[in-house]
């Protein structure tokens, strides 16, 4: 059965964006990249919020820029054709490799972890995962821990009272002093 993994960068005091809708501080040099490249290799489809999703647009079209980054030029050629399952109130069309979801998230990752398909499921997007934590679907937690206190915005972690055990499966530092960590959550027997 595939995996469900919410994967995101956050600030050391656990907020993936700032008060000011800010992640400059996150973006990554070219080791954190070709790391991030090689996650979204295992991804066999990707969950987003509309927010998300609409940040990520960019990697639609970033081939086409003058002299594009050869790093994010990869990243562009892997997400591109990554199957996409966009949750959204809002929006009434999307593009790319892109759908709207029909269900509610937990029939639609039902669906997805019985069909027959390589690659984790991946959740992008704080609101979308803590709905997903809380209806219990995350398998595992897929963190960059960068090293900066940015005070608030968009926590990494609902804040909902619902206890999880988690077991460390993964650690790596960066030359960046970017901390990536990873828990498989301990299911009750």
């Amino acid at each position: 059965m595939r995996s469900v993994t919410y994967s995101m960068s956050m600030s050391l005091d656990g907020y993936i964006v700032g008060p000011d809708g800010g992640f400059d501080w996150s973006m990554p040099d070219e080791e954190l990249h070709r790391f991030s490249n090689d996650e979204v290799r295992g991804v066999g489809v990707h969950l987003l919020g509309r927010r998300l999703y609409e940040t990520m647009l960019y990697w639609e079209t970033a081939d086409q820029e003058p002299s594009p980054d050869p790093v994010m030029l990869e990243f562009a050629e892997i997400w591109k054709p990554l199957p996409k399952l966009v949750f959204s109130r809002t929006l009434s069309a999307v593009e790319g490799n892109a759908r709207l979801a029909s269900g509610g998230l937990r029939e639609e990752i039902e669906r997805l972890r019985a069909e027959p398909g390589a690659g984790d499921i991946a959740i992008g997007g704080a609101t979308l995962a803590a709905e997903a934590a809380e209806l219990g679907l995350i398998d595992e937690y897929r963190i960059m821990i960068h090293p900066v206190l940015v005070g608030g915005g968009i926590p990494f972690f609902a804040h909902r009272g619902r206890r999880t055990d988690l077991e460390l499966i993964e650690t790596r530092t960066f030359g960046s002093r970017v901390v990536f960590v990873a828990y498989r959550v301990i299911r009750a027997r």
